[in-house]
């Protein structure tokens, strides 16, 4: 989750009464039943600033012991699944490859359905150009279907520049998510939804985001998991992509303040999530629910 970001969608249509603090329970967990699977984000949930978030790997044991499926979701399409398990797990979390979906994943899983065996011209890294090859997607540079924007850590001026020419030349634009920044150990990165805007003001077109606040990729989740909606939990510590996308998904949605929300921000939103918590472990008592 980007460091220090600022909710994006606060006030719309003004602030409820009767904020969510920490610890609150807004009934809807008891009204609709025990959740029989779970989705939780990553970073700022599991995971902050290279460490694991205390809790979190009792949050994962207790899944693992009830037997109930999951998904690990993540904004990130740099990496594969393959390498956030293994990065996971070098913070010992136990987290299998098939239990993490990322926006490259959903990103390919969308455009498959739009396009099977389309083009596409890409900047971003393995974690993206890999989902799409196992999508069959051809990549290109040349007439391709779609401009793919995802995040990688060597945007340069010779791909922005490719890409607004093919869009100018008809490509569809699309991107993983709308995260203007990314977290580091030396501050905020730029990240997809700044390149976006970047290439956006160039062209006059906009993207299409398929990650995070998009509850697309909280329904191809549940497809993922063989879910419901009414019977799914979505943990997460971002009102403006988790607790938004969740609540248009029609899941259960669980706030922990462990990282970028704070308390003081929710009553600002026009939704609230179902309980807000101050971390992972204060969820683990729900998952045997």
């Amino acid at each position: 989750m980007p460091s220090g970001a600022r909710p994006a969608r606060p006030g719309v249509g003004g602030a409820f009464r009767g904020a969510a603090g920490p610890g609150c329970d807004n009934g809807a967990m008891n009204e609709r039943g025990p959740i029989e699977s779970w989705l939780s984000d990553m970073d700022g949930v599991l995971v902050h600033e290279g460490h694991a978030i205390p809790g979190a790997a009792e949050f994962l044991d207790a899944l693992r012991s009830s037997g109930k499926p999951f998904l690990v979701l993540t904004n990130n399409s740099i990496y594969t699944r393959r390498d956030l398990s293994a990065r996971l797990g070098s913070l010992g979390l136990r987290v299998p490859a098939e239990a993490i979906f990322t926006s490259a994943l959903a990103t390919a899983a969308f455009l498959a359905g739009q396009r099977p065996e389309g083009s596409a011209y890409v900047i971003g890294e393995a974690g993206l150009t890999t989902a799409l090859h196992e999508a069959g997607f051809v990549l290109t540079d040349l007439d391709p279907d779609y401009v793919v924007l995802g995040e990688t850590r060597t945007y340069s001026f010779s791909q922005i520049t490719r890409a607004i020419r093919l869009i100018e030349a008809g490509a569809r634009f699309v991107a993983t998510n709308p995260d203007p920044v990314g977290p580091s150990m030396e501050g905020s990165l730029p990240a997809t939804g700044a390149v976006a805007a970047m290439i956006t003001r160039a062209t006059g077109v906009a993207p299409y985001f398929v990650g995070k606040p998009n509850p697309l990729m909280m329904r191809t989740a549940l497809n993922v998991v063989g879910g419901h909606s009414e019977s799914t939990a979505m943990v997460g510590d971002r009102m403006d992509t988790d607790v938004v996308a969740g609540v248009e998904a029609g899941l259960e949605t669980i706030l922990v303040l462990s990282g970028v929300t704070r308390s003081d921000e929710v009553e600002r939103f026009p939704y609230r999530p179902s309980r807000v918590l101050d971390s992972i472990a204060d969820v683990v008592p729900l998952v045997g629910a």
